[in-house]
């Protein structure tokens, strides 16, 4: 990793300096052999409904081994850093949740054990893992960093009712028809999509997939950013038009990044969301899962050349050890606990994600609509995203600067083809 990424990791540190001394910092676990600490990532409504979600499986962990877990649910907007400042320092939980895009990330920090084969087997086995989810676990021709936990994409959830009432037949296949239908849909206080605009990673996601669409990447094949580029900015801009030119997001959105954008579309006030595996977090709103539909996310209707068919980054969620653990072998003994087949299935069914496991996928549960949308995803139409050192600093740049210009569409402040290249040239200067 270069001076300059160091830099970047380092400014982070610094940033969360507070949060991680707020955060009870795994010394601990440090002078007992029975104990670990755990930093789970949000995945359901609010930070407390994962808390009574995770509890009685960590409770069933202490039960079988003797070993207490306690987890701290810590939100997205304060995961990377958090996890960065971690890493840098060697203070910190003993297990932790990642973004598996985040992977080689904060395996060049060194900070995390690595899964050789052997260390594998002493969680269950390589065999086992589904291969597209391992490999989005550490850098190309290194042992994973981590074990896949959740196996997810995005997907379009649209209202039925509101689709029903604007006269609307079917979801949207192209972001042509998402805009027209936006349009129709954004009336009597309602909008048309709701975006989690002030959420850097969620951003960058976005970003990624359309991205592939225009033709562009954000990486050359030596690794250098290209995050300027005309594929890049029209990809962008597109999905920033969706608040600035279309108006069929509402400017409020701009400051989203708690997953307000969910609720948002639980409680009718948006009639489309793009999600990674919404229905847990829907049902947890009360929103029936009759009230809504899921679809593939769309592509453009004349994609230009060499634009990509592809609709979503493999998302997911990883589980990590730090190296600065007193507890490697209890560490270990929990992954495996947690990517056991019956956590498998009683997680992944709570969240409404796919099992990371082969095994655990047989179960009738992962065959709704929703999952087999997911799968069909994974399958057909979603790629990873670059797994290399600098990726999480990819998603903190360019993610940041989507932020600034949904804070500029909300405002009124045009945004153009020249002021989405600025803030993605000044982006790309900042990985130098």
């Amino acid at each position: 990793m270069s001076r300059r990424h160091l830099g970047i990791f380092t400014a982070a540190v610094l940033a969360a300096a507070s949060l991680t001394a707020c955060g009870g910092s795994g010394d601990d676990s440090a002078s007992s052999p029975k104990t670990l600490t755990y930093w789970a990532s949000n995945q359901g409504a609010s930070l407390e409904a994962d808390k009574t979600i995770l509890q009685p499986e960590l409770d069933k962990f202490e039960k079988q081994t003797g070993i207490k877990v306690t987890v701290e649910v810590v939100p997205w907007s304060d995961l990377l850093n958090r996890l960065l400042a971690a890493a840098t320092s060697g203070k910190g939980p003993d297990v932790v949740n990642i973004g598996n895009t985040w992977s080689a990330s904060l395996q060049a920090t060194g900070a995390l054990v690595e899964f050789d084969d052997a260390t594998l087997q002493a969680v269950g086995g390589k065999d086992r893992i589904v291969p597209a989810a391992l490999a989005a676990a550490g850098a190309p021709g290194k042992p994973p960093a981590a074990v896949p936990l959740y196996s997810m994409a995005y997907s379009l959830y649209y209202n039925k009712k509101s689709f029903a009432d604007a006269g609307i037949t079917a979801p949207p296949t192209t972001w042509e028809q998402l805009a027209e239908y936006g349009k129709k849909l954004s009336t009597g206080g309602k909008w048309g999509l709701a975006i989690e605009g002030a959420n850097p990673s969620e951003n960058a996601h976005h970003a990624f997939t359309f991205s592939q669409q225009y033709g562009g990447e954000w990486f050359d094949s030596a690794g250098k950013p290209t995050f300027d580029t005309p594929q890049n900015v029209s990809a962008i801009k597109r999905y920033i038009d969706f608040m600035a030119a279309d108006k069929i997001t509402n400017p409020s959105n701009a400051e989203y990044a708690q997953n307000q954008s969910v609720s948002d579309f639980a409680n009718g006030k948006a009639a489309m969301l793009l999600w990674q595996s919404a229905g847990s977090n829907l049902k947890t709103q009360n929103m029936p899962a009759d009230a809504y539909g899921v679809a593939p996310v769309p592509f453009l209707a004349s994609p230009p050349a060499g634009g990509k068919k592809v609709n979503s980054m493999v998302a997911g969620i990883n589980m990590a050890v730090f190296k600065h653990t007193k507890n490697k072998d209890g560490a270990l003994s929990f992954v495996k606990f947690m990517t056991s087949d019956e956590e498998q299935t009683i997680l992944n069914k709570t969240y409404g994600s796919l099992p990371a496991v082969k095994t655990a996928g047989a179960d009738p549960a992962f065959s709704a609509t929703e999952q087999k949308t997911i799968q069909e995803t994974l399958v057909t139409t979603a790629a990873p995203l670059p797994q290399v050192p600098e990726e999480s600093t990819f998603e903190t740049l360019v993610g940041t600067a989507m932020k600034e210009l949904f804070a500029d569409a909300a405002s009124g402040k045009p945004v153009t083809e020249a002021s989405v290249k600025a803030k993605l040239t000044d982006a790309q200067q900042k990985m130098r």
